[in-house]
């Protein structure tokens, strides 16, 4: 039985990734799923980029090496800081609507100044607090919204952290899956990963969001299939 790690992106639960992980099992994949700290599983300090990384270093220990290593969105930045830093553990890496390219677009720049800015609002302040909500809501970072003040800061550090320039080093076999109309971390991201990802393969979910393999089970699924060699 072939085996795939998956790093999660932003989510305190795991809910919806059990269609996904029930197909691939049936398939003849075992799969791994690395709780994230912070997320589905607490920790009690801020992390840069670099913590997570070895943290997934930490986990692999005793594992079998090289790894498929699977990331999603955030998830997906964690594993290709992962892979450059450590090509000879990855046999293979599949990205699904992976963040790491810093823009300067006014949603983005939205986001910045609600983390940096808004967070700040006292909280005894009925009017602020729903200011706080709606500006949240716009700017779609419910996720920050819900963390605490140390994973709020984590999570700071990780989106100004711009990765694109390790995109060249990764030297794994990489399958990146995207979602045509994801919102969250556009399609054009999914696009330069594959320009200067040597070797890799792009493929496009058409009238998808950022999380295709929720939303796109079977398509998806066939994808990874076929990218583990389990349907050639």
């Amino acid at each position: 039985m072939k085996r795939i790690y998956i790093l999660h992106g932003w989510t305190y639960s795991l809910e919806k990734w059990k269609p996904i992980i029930e197909l691939l099992n049936k398939n003849g994949v075992e799969v791994v799923m690395l709780r994230v700290p912070g997320l589905t599983v607490p920790h009690d300090k801020v992390w840069q980029l670099d913590d997570y990384v070895e943290w997934v270093k930490g986990k692999l220990e005793e594992e079998e090496l090289p790894i498929v290593l699977l990331g999603h969105s955030n998830g997906g930045r964690i594993s290709i800081a992962f892979a450059a830093k450590y090509p000879k553990k990855i046999k293979k890496l599949i990205l699904i609507d992976s963040a790491g390219i810093y823009h300067n677009e006014f949603r983005i720049k939205l986001k910045r100044f609600v983390f940096e800015k808004l967070a700040k609002i006292g909280k005894g302040f009925s009017d602020s607090e729903t200011l706080r909500n709606m500006l949240y809501k716009f700017a779609r970072v419910s996720d920050y919204q819900k963390a605490d003040s140390i994973l709020r800061k984590t999570m700071l550090n990780l989106i100004r952290t711009d990765i694109s320039n390790l995109f060249p080093k990764i030297s794994a076999p990489t399958t990146i899956i995207w979602g045509e109309k994801d919102d969250t971390t556009p399609l054009v991201d999914g696009k330069l990963m594959h320009e200067q990802i040597k070797g890799s393969k792009l493929f496009v979910i058409c009238n998808t969001k950022h999380s295709p393999h929720f939303t796109n089970i079977e398509e998806v699924g066939e994808i990874i299939l076929n990218e583990l060699e389990i349907r050639n």
